[in-house]
């Protein structure tokens, strides 16, 4: 059959919809441009001879320092049972989420969400827009980090994910992958046939993606709500993969982190566009220098040639030069002159510092702002003061991450629900007989955490240089006043809870220390209470009748022989009960 005749699938019909709506607003060359100019590539077509392509590149440190801001705090997925509605019990429900708690933060460490976190905050800084996927993969659930380019929106105008009727995933794919998933989901091999490579990649993010070693297949992958449930499906161009999977999910699970809202607009704006126009001035306005400097502030030398012999000695250092006839003393300034360099006038150079110290002080990105503090003169916390009092303007940079962290904990709890009938979660108990602290497997119904609902906050704790500084300062103080008496143990824990989350007390660190004190009063306390009451069994004894006391001697004596005996305990009795929600 001829492609001609072959009809492009549903998902392809909308994919190239999008493709010429996103091409028509700039979005494919923008982010080419953004990342060049971020990555210093910024003479990019331009063909000159005789001069190097000089640039002061002053988008990066901008972009690093902010970014390096946002991402200077500690994040930790909080669930809570805020918005109870499960009233059988309270305490169950706390204990669910101290659980859930401990299940984030292992996908957190496993899925290294903390290098993933930085690149989406540094794709949104320099093109607008951070996206993670979030998957299952083996059971496992993966996050993904997706280009700009490579998700589509139904409603470009919305930034709010979750009301999108609709959202296409771009992915390239080796043939032979996407061949193999078409099998797997009984596509008849005639349609497999199809599945072809192509060079559908010209809309691919980066120069370097637009070049591929293998034979590639764009897969597209649609999600839209019905019903309140997320469906699929997936194809290529010519072939159906999946058509209407009903994952049961609540959410789309994609989160996007918008470096700045852009009214009207779902993909929001970075920081690289408009300080582009600005650093390309400043390139050319310190070539223009360079070529002032290279053509006219070195003396040139004006010569006869026809009056010397051996022209090339005029520009060896100590070299002979032959003349032709004459008394060579009086007549060489005739034969041989230099010219005077020219002035350049000092205006140059005060653009080019203009240009980029307003520039960086505009975008909130200054010497004062990035710290320049000598920390030899001043204190940890006022050279905190300094800098947040410099950094108040990326605030809500803080908050839209923070959000975005939030998104993706729901999407997580949304999947557990959706793809399991029972959880396994680790619980902490405190063994009352010896004080120490145990771990078991609980297994939970997802039919409880659905009904849980819990609410999720993130937890935001400063993790600085000069935070740390100041919080090891704090707690050495709080050391020395005896904070941490345990006579005192009331008084903490107002302070703490009185602490906001994001304070540059280390508060979770505080929680922690109060918890431990606790362990230890109540260990110390069983201690004496078991202390007297061996105390008054002794007194008992010795206050006893004789007899009764040879007696109680003789049963000690038995007890003790009968532990000392090895006694085989049955398989099935060894087993660690399992609780069940």
């Amino acid at each position: 059959m001829d492609k001609k005749e072959i009809k492009e699938t549903d998902v392809w019909v909308l994919y190239e919809r999008a493709v010429n709506f996103c091409s028509m607003m700039g979005m494919f060359n923008d982010t080419d441009l953004n990342y060049r100019m971020y990555n210093g590539d910024q003479w990019q077509g331009l063909k000159i001879k005789g001069i190097e392509k000089i640039q002061y590149n002053f988008i990066k440190p901008i972009v690093k320092y902010k970014t390096g801001i946002i991402l200077s705090n500690l994040y930790a997925i909080n669930f809570s049972s805020e918005n109870f509605e499960f009233t059988n019990d309270i305490n169950t429900a706390d204990s669910i989420c101290r659980m859930l708690n401990k299940k984030a933060a292992r996908i957190w460490e496993k899925d290294y969400m903390d290098v993933k976190l930085r690149y989406a905050v540094k794709d949104a800084a320099i093109n607008d827009e951070g996206i993670i996927y979030v998957n299952v993969d083996n059971g496992e659930i993966t996050n993904e980090i997706i280009n700009k380019n490579d998700i589509y929106y139904a409603n470009e105008n919305d930034p709010d994910i979750q009301k999108q009727p609709y959202i296409l995933i771009k992915q390239r794919k080796p043939v032979s992958e996407v061949q193999e998933i078409a099998r797997r989901n009984g596509v008849p091999e005639w349609q497999i046939a199809h599945i072809m490579g192509d060079n559908d990649n010209i809309e691919e993010a980066g120069e370097s993606a637009k070049y591929e070693k293998e034979n590639m297949v764009t897969l597209v992958t649609k999600m839209y709500k019905k019903n309140g449930s997320i469906y699929f499906s997936q194809a290529t161009k010519y072939v159906e993969l999946k058509k209407d999977k009903n994952t049961t999910l609540s959410y789309y699970p994609v989160a996007h982190l918008l470096w700045e809202e852009k009214k009207g607009s779902a993909r929001g704006e970075g920081e690289v566009r408009f300080l582009i126009p600005n650093q390309l001035e400043t390139n050319k306005t310190a070539m223009r220098r360079a070529l002032t400097v290279k053509n006219t502030a070195y003396p040139q030398k004006v010569v006869n040639e026809s009056k010397i012999m051996n022209p090339n000695s005029l520009n060896q250092v100590g070299g002979v030069i032959k003349v032709k006839g004459g008394n060579v003393v009086d007549d060489v300034s005739k034969i041989i002159a230099n010219l005077n360099p020219a002035q350049m006038s000092g205006d140059v150079e005060k653009l080019q510092i203009e240009l980029i110290q307003t520039t960086r002080e505009l975008a909130g990105a200054g010497d004062i702002a990035t710290g320049q503090v000598n920390p030899e003169s001043a204190s940890g916390r006022a050279i905190l003061a300094v800098q947040q009092a410099s950094q108040q303007p990326l605030t809500e940079h803080l908050l839209y991450t923070k959000v975005f962290i939030e998104d993706l904990a729901r999407i997580w709890l949304d999947i557990i629900i959706a793809y399991n009938d029972l959880v396994n979660l680790e619980q902490e108990e405190i063994n009352q007989q010896t004080g120490e602290t145990e771990r078991r497997i609980v297994r939970v119904k997802t039919s409880v955490l659905k009904e849980l609902q819990a609410s999720v906050k993130v937890d935001i704790t400063p993790k600085g240089a000069f935070d740390k500084y100041a919080q090891e300062q704090s707690i050495e103080n709080m050391f020395t006043a005896g904070k941490f008496d345990p006579n005192l143990l009331p008084q903490l824990e107002t302070y703490v809870d009185l602490l906001d989350d994001d304070s540059v007390m280390p508060k979770q660190k505080l929680v922690k220390a109060v918890k431990n004190i606790k362990e230890q009063q109540e260990k110390i306390a069983r201690i004496d209470a078991e202390a007297q009451l061996m105390k008054q069994k002794a007194n008992q004894f010795l206050m006893g009748d004789i007899d009764l006391q040879a007696s109680q001697i003789a049963e000690a004596r038995s007890g003790i022989a009968a532990e000392a005996m090895p006694e085989e305990v049955p398989a099935e009795e060894m087993q660690e009960e399992e609780a069940m929600f």
